[in-house]
């Protein structure tokens, strides 16, 4: 047994997972360096693919707008403009390869500004041949002047204006980007090291404010684990967690409340059956010692036992009745029936109690109705309410029981006029063994006919309640739904 409890407290530490506030440090410095990979992957590997892919586009975007204003626009100025502008080399031809117009930005550098003046358009003739066997009506090429090593585009395309067709020629230079980049990447560098501390430090306190109210409650907890119900759920910090609060602290009071009804429910238990065994104890006895002899003395003593064994057993028989109707074990008989012979069938039993001691239990109908319930547990339920009547009325000894029927219930009410119950105690009226004070019994009650009252008619689904105020009487009551199809 002891080798098992110890490979369950092993598997329990094994099983052990880090602390929340570990979780989020972890999370967000993935989330950070996740982040950073991606900035360092595109400076070292996308971005000069990036920059040439750009620069392309914009010689393209100079290309159209030159041929969009050729026929409205001062085409030299225009052109003066785009090469200045865009660092480029832009030269306009006609069909016959004469200049339409030409700016030259790049100077010596232009690869096509030397071919006109030393090969005289050699390479330009080349390039538009090279268009001219295209699928499209312009052409783009990645070349690298030799004289400086770098890369340059080359741009041709022919367009027509007024019936007569003109090329367009475009050199532009990709810059080298390379300082450029190694600047990036160096701020890259220091980028890197200052988010990493700023979130390090980021990281700390957004756990540290996430764990903290969760370590609160679970120290709260520890507390309330070890049967200290004085605490209180309290912890802020974001609404999931207060709302939690406000659960767990709900709990404690159930919690609580089920703990001192469990004291009380012992208590209780113990006393009644403590009296009883008492007296058992005491008669027998008695008639052992004293009456045995006596054959009245030794009947009467004999009755007593019998009495007290009986209240023993309705005890015993109530809570066993309680258990298992709040276990949900209890199935409904349910049949058909007048409201009007249940209740008077009730009555018969309190005739003795009616002759010899003076009470006034009366019976206040109202129309006849039929209704559907499990006939013994509802009667059970008004021989209960007579009986709690019975116990707390006043000295008038007046009780009465009411029919009021409504469109869609038959209301029955069970009213005395005993001493009422105090505001603050009306939802312990239902709860097991709850008495309002010292009574005089005339009736032997074992302290949970309420509770069972309770559970029944939760099993109906009745609604059920009590009206009271001190020094007026109490009223309780519940509703019996009907079927209109019963009842024509």
């Amino acid at each position: 047994m002891r080798r098992s409890r110890k490979n369950a407290v092993k598997k329990k530490k094994k099983r052990r997972k880090f602390r929340l506030k570990t979780y989020v440090f972890l999370y967000f410095m993935v989330v950070v360096l996740f982040i950073l990979v991606i900035l360092w992957v595109f400076q070292y590997f996308f971005l000069p693919r990036y920059y040439r892919a750009a620069k392309i586009r914009d010689v393209s975007d100079v290309a159209q707008k030159l041929i969009s204003g050729f026929g409205r626009e001062n085409i030299d100025f225009n052109a003066r403009r785009m090469a200045f502008n865009n660092n480029m080399f832009i030269l306009i031809t006609d069909e016959d390869g004469k200049d339409v117009a030409l700016e030259n930005n790049l100077g010596n550098y232009s690869v096509f500004g030397k071919d006109k003046e030393i090969n005289f358009g050699k390479t330009l003739y080349q390039f538009r041949q090279k268009l001219q066997s295209a699928d499209s009506d312009h052409v783009t090429s990645i070349v690298t002047n030799d004289d400086f090593g770098s890369e340059e585009v080359f741009y041709c395309q022919k367009f027509n204006d007024g019936g007569s067709s003109f090329y367009l020629f475009i050199e532009a230079p990709i810059e080298p980007i390379d300082s450029t980049v190694d600047i990036v990447r160096e701020q890259l560098v220091y980028i890197t090291i200052i988010l990493f501390e700023l979130a390090f430090i980021v990281t700390v306190l957004i756990s540290h404010r996430i764990s903290l109210p969760i370590e609160q409650l679970t120290e709260t907890a520890k507390k309330f684990g070890e049967g200290d119900y004085s605490i209180e759920f309290k912890a802020e910090g974001y609404r999931e967690i207060e709302e939690l609060s406000v659960v767990l602290d709900d709990a404690k009071n159930e919690v609580k409340n089920v703990t001192d009804l469990k004291k009380d429910l012992i208590a209780n238990i113990s006393h009644d059956l403590r009296t009883p065994l008492t007296m058992v104890k005491a008669y027998a006895e008695m008639i052992r010692d004293l009456s045995g002899d006596d054959p009245k003395k030794r009947e009467k003593h004999c009755q007593i036992i019998i009495d007290e064994a009986d209240r023993l057993s309705n005890l015993v028989n109530s809570i066993l009745e309680l258990s298992k109707l709040e276990s949900s074990n209890t199935e409904l008989d349910l049949s058909s029936y007048s409201v009007h012979e249940q209740i008077e069938d009730v009555l018969k039993r309190y005739t003795l109690l009616i002759e010899e001691n003076g009470y006034d239990i009366s019976f206040i109908p109202d129309e006849d109705r039929i209704i559907r319930a499990d006939h013994d547990k509802l009667s059970q339920v008004l021989y209960n309410f007579i009986n709690n009547a019975v116990n707390y009325t006043g000295e008038e000894k007046h009780i009465r029981i009411r029919q009021i029927n409504t469109p869609k219930a038959v209301r029955i009410e069970v009213v005395d006029n005993g001493p009422g119950i105090p505001k603050d105690k009306l939802k312990q009226v239902f709860d097991r063994y709850y008495r309002g004070g010292k009574v005089k019994r005339e009736t032997v009650g074992t302290g949970l006919g309420l509770s069972i009252c309770k559970e029944i008619l939760r099993l109906h689904e009745f609604a059920f309640g009590v009206a009271s105020e001190e020094g007026s009487g109490s009223t309780f009551w519940f509703e019996i739904p009907i079927n209109q199809n019963d009842n024509e």
